[in-house]
């Protein structure tokens, strides 16, 4: 009974602003710590595979996709370091002594203004439908974080999806506001208000799953932990443990909608780059289909190792610092409580 009730006491401990704070805090971290992973491993990438003059590509820092472009045909793509990197920290020293230690940080403003929202979204709205779940259907709780995070998901991505269209245009293309604003009521004007949730659907079809997976074997693996090591809340190594566990595992079994989203991204970009067309993709199964033809089944987890490389660290550094900000607002609570008798 007393694991049913202890998020119920929690929720009540901790308001949804405090639960905002802490959730963007570890937005604020992740994105820190983790980009500059993504930005060395991207340039060995494009040193092994330099891309092509006019190609899109597309990196991820664990929380946020970036949509680039390459716009010379030297085979350094969008970045300036001259020399061949012979391993991940010769990346990091050559990156920093060229370009200045900034460039590790590349692309993070654009990450911070969907990520910060997006995660508060996300989190506020998994905690709060979580302790509502649990008390409406006690019977039922450990399914409770398994709807939650599918629910909380696809809330965030319906809500922040023009925004991320916003971001993608600005991406490729130099825009002014005003221009921008053209070039969304032109959008709007033919193909009307869905036209701002254009890639609504590859975004839900891979996140979603995501989130359930990773919520449920969180709650699961967060359990195991403290009772084996008998504490009645986590301490930051069972939070970090537990989220990189379940987001390795969700990010496994999600592979194949996050190759197809990737495939759709850089299609969708080089399009509206050099065509403008308004032309729209293959379907995600067709894409699958296709994926499949050309290289196999295994052309559906293409990647799997680079995924894990950058999910798990931002799985792990997101709920631990997430798990700490809500055990540092509870305890503030609960001193004011005393105070106040």
């Amino acid at each position: 009974m007393q694991k049913n009730t202890e998020p119920v006491q929690e929720a009540i401990n901790i308001t949804p602003s405090q639960q905002m704070i802490a959730s963007s805090m570890g937005a604020l971290l992740t994105s820190f710590f983790v980009t500059p992973l993504d930005v060395v491993k991207i340039r060995l990438q494009a040193q092994s595979k330099p891309f092509i003059k006019g190609k899109c590509f597309v990196y991820c820092n664990g929380l946020m996709d970036h949509l680039c472009l390459c716009t010379n045909g030297n085979g350094k793509a969008w970045y300036r370091a001259p020399g061949h990197f012979r391993g991940t920290t010769d990346a990091f020293v050559q990156i920093i002594r060229n370009e200045g230690i900034k460039s590790l940080w590349s692309g993070l403003p654009p990450t911070l203004v969907m990520a910060v929202p997006a995660t508060v979204i996300y989190f506020t709205c998994y905690d709060q439908l979580r302790d509502i779940l649990i008390r409406s259907m006690p019977e039922r709780a450990e399914i409770a974080s398994l709807v939650a995070g599918a629910t909380a998901r696809l809330w965030s991505a319906t809500l922040i999806s023009p925004l991320e269209l916003i971001r993608t245009k600005m991406q490729y293309r130099p825009l002014s506001y005003k221009e921008l604003r053209q070039c969304i009521q032109s959008s709007v004007a033919k193909d009307g208000w869905l036209a701002l949730w254009k890639g609504w659907g590859p975004t839900v079809l891979r996140d979603v799953p995501f989130s359930a997976l990773y919520w449920h074997n969180y709650e699961l693996v967060k359990q195991s932990l403290c009772q084996r090591y008998n504490t009645l809340q986590p301490t930051f190594a069972i939070s970090f443990t537990a989220g990189a566990v379940s987001g390795s595992i969700a990010a496994i079994v999600t592979l194949p909608f996050d190759v197809v989203k990737t495939r759709r991204q850089v299609e969708v970009g080089e399009l509206e780059m050099f065509t403008y067309s308004q032309k729209r993709s293959s379907s995600t199964w067709k894409l699958m289909r296709a994926i499949v033809i050309e290289n196999g089944f295994g052309g559906l987890f293409a990647g799997l190792i680079p995924r894990l490389i950058k999910v798990a660290p931002a799985c792990a550094i997101m709920i631990s610092t997430y798990e700490f900000g809500k055990s540092f607002f509870r305890k503030l609570n609960n001193e004011r409580q005393l105070k106040s008798l």
